[in-house]
């Protein structure tokens, strides 16, 4: 490395990390020379590899492997001239013992495999019996029933039973010579003396260069260092990964400039490689804590792993799967990701939990990255979901960055204090009339789970999914019943210009829980849910409709956008802007339209209701009878007919009497 100008300039730079693994200080200059003497010393004695004299033995009738376990330890370790007497003897054995084999054992295989007998064929082979480290004869049915002076025979005689070193006969079927066993003693003498002058020598070149261990040490590992980079860079570039930019120090390693921001721009799963083209890239603009939210499958939890595994490889100085990437230089990167028991402890999942975030939140910063990976999972859901508030409100605080996924939606219905959270999802879209994860990050909340479609994927009978989608509709009825007695029980106490006032974004709102907007929504929700309910009644006694509809209505956020569930529904929709006018209309593509009206003045922080209804027929009638019906009620519209202007004019809810509307008129 010190003879090629670039690789010295790497040399330099990996002496520090050298020195900090092995708490040895040593220059460049006198690294090299030292390196130089040992290297020249250790090469005089120890065998490269290049050398032909090393050979493992090998002869016909021996088996290869029995060479192999004798001579592979101490073979091929220094060079043959250090030790020539004894690498010669050992050849010498080695022959003597090939040619007692193939005088004793091979007359014997040539006549078993001539010979048929009816009592059945003879079996004889050379065989090496690896527990004893001998070769011996194996075979049974040879010995002849008439000795007829016939080849072999002789050999026959010779023969006498294998006996193990404690004298022992090894078994029926194995046989020796005394001259092969003369030999075999022979052999295993030589090696004995060659390993013997092999190990004196290593010993040997080990007490000279005693004195020269600090620099060996040093040495190894900075050449370990040095691999394990230069294996982490080829395979790195060969995955498109990057080296990223990281916020800058002052020569005494204090901060000079503190970065608040991480900016990766087309991350991927570090596992995952981006030749194949099976990788999703996303950018990552991490000005502030996150809080993410995204459907089962849909990558929040690989988000997690990418993200921190990007700021621990950047902080690290290597590269990181991306195309390009921002990282500040964090005190610590702290992730937790999936609970899990402790019997032995007597500690359950959720407790576990509760241990790891608190020493996670008690040692989070400023310049923290804090992942947690589906907060609060392992306990009941109200209580649950006010630990993960509380706990993101404390993150918040400290002004870390980091990400916080969870399916605890009610999050977001909580009155937090967040200055330092902004929230994003896991995108969705929809493909032959089937919902998809994209993977890919988005602004805003889903509050989608996908956990019917997921559950159904996963071979979950069809039977119990469909009576979870009918618990899950019943409990969505009841929880909209309670909201409507709610929102009567509170109603006297606004005032009249309370409805007014609008917050900027989802998180003032979520400051101002008992604000003006709540309650203007409650009061939309409220009245545009009876007003459905009366039409859909009648229309179910007229025979319109084949059933009874359960009617919800569900609201979604400034920053938030529908569930996917909702492309190819019919709903009617109404959308509350911030000067307290109301919009009506009714889609059955609500993502795209709701995309759209967000694209014009004024409605960029509107929250919308939504109610699915059987058909776009009834969409359109009780479209028409909103945009008639809520202006009698006290709201003020900006559309004063449907998008066609085909519906306009007065339109009746059933059973009001035409002289009680005239009435409202007159007061009006």
């Amino acid at each position: 490395m010190s003879k090629n100008a670039e690789l010295s300039a790497i040399l330099n730079k990996l002496l520090v990390p050298a020195s900090v693994v092995t708490g040895l200080k040593v220059e460049s200059d006198m690294l090299v020379n030292q390196c130089s003497v040992i290297s020249q010393r250790i090469s005089e004695v120890i065998s490269l590899g290049a050398e032909s004299d090393q050979a493992i033995t090998s002869f016909e009738y021996i088996p290869k492997e029995f060479f192999n376990d004798m001579e592979s330890s101490w073979k091929g370790r220094v060079k043959r001239i250090h030790a020539e007497e004894e690498f010669g003897n050992v050849d010498i054995a080695a022959e003597a013992l090939s040619t007692a084999v193939t005088e004793d054992f091979v007359p014997i295989i040539l006549r078993v495999k001539s010979v048929i007998s009816s009592s059945g064929s003879p079996k004889g082979e050379i065989c090496y019996a690896k527990e004893h480290e001998a070769v011996w004869f194996k075979g049974k049915r040879f010995i002849p029933n008439v000795w007829a002076n016939t080849a072999g025979e002789q050999q026959i005689k010779q023969l006498k039973p294998a006996i193990d070193s404690k004298g022992r006969k090894v078994g029926e079927e194995w046989f020796t010579t005394i001259k092969v066993e003369n030999a075999l003693t022979r052999y295993h003498e030589a090696c004995d003396n060659a390993r013997g002058k092999v190990l004196e020598l290593l010993r040997g070149l080990s007490s000279e260069l005693q004195g020269k261990i600090n620099i060996l040490v040093f040495c190894s590992t900075l050449l370990i260092i040095a691999k394990a980079l230069f294996g982490h860079v080829s395979e790195a570039r060969r995955r498109g990964w990057m080296l990223p930019t990281i916020s800058p120090f002052s020569e005494d390693c204090n901060v000079k400039e503190i970065s608040s921001e991480m900016d990766l721009l087309g991350l991927f799963p570090y596992w995952l490689d981006i030749n194949q083209g099976n990788a999703v890239l996303n950018d990552v603009h991490m000005h502030s804590l996150f809080v993410l939210t995204g459907p089962n499958g849909g990558g929040k939890s690989s988000m997690l792993r990418s993200v921190c595994a990007t700021a621990l490889l950047g902080i690290c100085g290597l590269m990181v799967p991306a195309r390009s990437a921002v990282i500040p230089h964090f005190d610590s990167v702290m992730l937790h990701m999936k609970a899990y028991d402790s019997p032995a402890d007597g500690k359950s999942s959720f407790q576990i939990e509760m241990s790891e975030i608190r020493s996670l939140v008690s040692r989070a910063t400023g310049r923290s990255l804090v992942l947690i990976d589906e907060i609060c999972r392992g306990t009941e859901t109200a209580k649950g979901t006010c630990i993960a508030g509380s706990i993101t409100e404390r993150l918040d605080n400290v002004g870390c960055l980091g990400i916080i996924s969870t399916h605890l939606h009610g999050i977001f219905d909580l009155p937090l204090s967040l200055s330092n959270t902004d929230f994003k999802a896991m995108g969705t879209e929809v493909v032959d009339g089937c919902i998809q994860p994209t993977w890919r990050l988005n602004d805003g909340i889903c509050r989608e789970s996908l956990a019917f479609q997921t559950a159904r994927r996963e071979g979950m009978p069809d039977l119990i999914i469909r009576r979870a989608e009918e618990l899950y509709l019943a409990m969505s009825t009841n929880k909209q019943s309670a909201s409507m007695v709610h929102t009567k029980t509170s109603k006297t106490s606004c005032s009249a210009d309370g409805f007014i006032e609008k917050p900027g974004s989802l998180r003032n709102r979520l400051e101002l829980p008992h604000g003006a907007f709540e309650l203007l929504q409650k009061e939309v929700e409220s009245t545009v849910l009876m007003i459905c309910k009366k039409k859909l009644l009648d229309l179910y006694d007229r025979q319109n409709i084949s059933e009874i509809v359960e009617v919800a209505c569900v609201s979604v956020g400034a920053r938030e956008q529908p569930p996917p569930s909702t492309v190819g529904r019919s709903s009617i929709y109404v959308i509350i802007r911030s000067d307290s006018k109301l919009y009506v209309g009714q889609t059955d593509d609500l993502v795209g339209r709701l995309r759209a009206h967000r694209l014009k003045e004024g409605m960029q922080d509107a929250t919308i209701l939504y109610i699915v209804v059987p058909g776009k027929s009834v969409a359109c009638q009780l479209e028409t009878l909103l945009i008639n019906q809520l202006p009698l009620k006290g709201f003020k519209l900006m559309n004063k007919a449907d998008g066609k202007h085909r519906n306009f004019g007065i339109s009746l809810s059933s059973g009001e009497p035409i002289a009680a509307h005239l009435t409202n008129q007159l007061k009006l």
